[in-house]
């Protein structure tokens, strides 16, 4: 049994993480910013610097999934602000707290979340993580949030950055907006269906981050995302097969532009992103298909 923090975990990722640990056996102890009420809670300020140290003290592994939402509002220059804070000094934060413990109390590994924004548009381009940041708010933000990481890092803790792809889930994220409306008739692909969505289930996603927790030789960026990306386009008519709903609606790219101001760009903006080492630490995915991926979502 080990004893494991993570922040972010009221979060779509960060609940399925501490169902799958504490379902093993693992000791899982929160971070909240509100006065703790349980044995299991830790206090945090994120924006603020401050971590209960004792707290992390007694933890083999810190995971950080804390975040605001990118996809749940329009992109305002004070809500990418927000989206901003919440990573870059949430993860500073956790990463100084870990660093300043003594050597002997440190955790073994700090998991920081990422995503495959980092990348940017790359066109029908299929990157893994040797690829270089792409341009734009989001390459912009994950770039620093990674580096956030860096005094962990500096201090001998193995550290993984998550560079996560579109969670397939009914419960939060993108596609958990997306299944109402192919559940009713309604879905279709945006814009003209050619750019890449590079996915990951959810059991996966949970599965890789453990993976990720138990092996001592893996550290750096790891592309979280299913082995091969699709089009929206294919996407589209994978969840029209799997719901059985037909799939004629379709949301034309000035509308969706209108609709979700700078948003939109990363909406119709094409991600082939590949997990080239995750695959090679040996992973293996159980839901590597888009329809695996649907009916796994329930």
């Amino acid at each position: 049994m080990e004893r494991i923090a993570v922040a972010g975990a009221s979060g779509l990722i960060g609940s399925a993480l501490v169902r799958s640990l504490t379902a093993d056996g693992n000791e899982v102890v929160r971070l909240v910013r509100r006065e703790p009420r349980a044995a299991d809670e830790i206090r945090w300020d994120p924006e603020g610097g401050y971590v209960d140290t004792a707290g992390l003290a007694a933890c083999d592994a810190v995971v950080n999934l804390a975040g605001a939402g990118v996809g749940g509002r329009r992109w305002t220059e004070a809500y990418k602000a927000k989206i901003r804070d919440s990573r870059v000094l949430g993860t500073a934060t956790l990463a100084r707290a870990v660093a300043g413990l003594p050597a002997e109390r440190r955790p073994r590994v700090f998991v920081g979340g990422s995503a495959i924004g980092y990348y940017g548009d790359t066109g029908e381009r299929a990157v893994d993580e040797q690829a270089p940041p792409g341009r734009g708010f989001l390459p912009e933000l994950c770039v620093e949030w990674e580096s956030a990481a860096a005094p962990a890092r500096d201090a001998g803790v193995r550290t993984v950055y998550t560079r996560t792809g579109l969670v397939v889930s009914r419960d939060g994220g993108a596609w958990g907006r997306l299944f109402p409306l192919f559940s009713a008739g309604l879905g279709g692909r945006l814009g003209d269906g050619r750019q890449y969505w590079s996915f990951v289930s959810l059991h996966d996603e949970v599965a890789a981050i453990r993976h990720l927790l138990d092996r001592e030789d893996l550290s750096g960026p790891f592309n979280l995302t299913a082995p091969e990306p699709l089009t929206n386009r294919e996407i589209t008519e994978a969840m029209g097969r799997v719901l059985r709903r037909p799939t004629l609606f379709a949301v034309p790219s000035p509308v969706l532009r209108a609709a979700l101001g700078e948003m939109a760009g990363d909406v119709l903006g094409s991600q082939r992103v590949v997990p080239k080492r995750l695959l090679e630490s040996g992973f293996g995915f159980a839901f590597p298909g888009i329809e695996g991926a649907i009916r796994a979502a329930g």
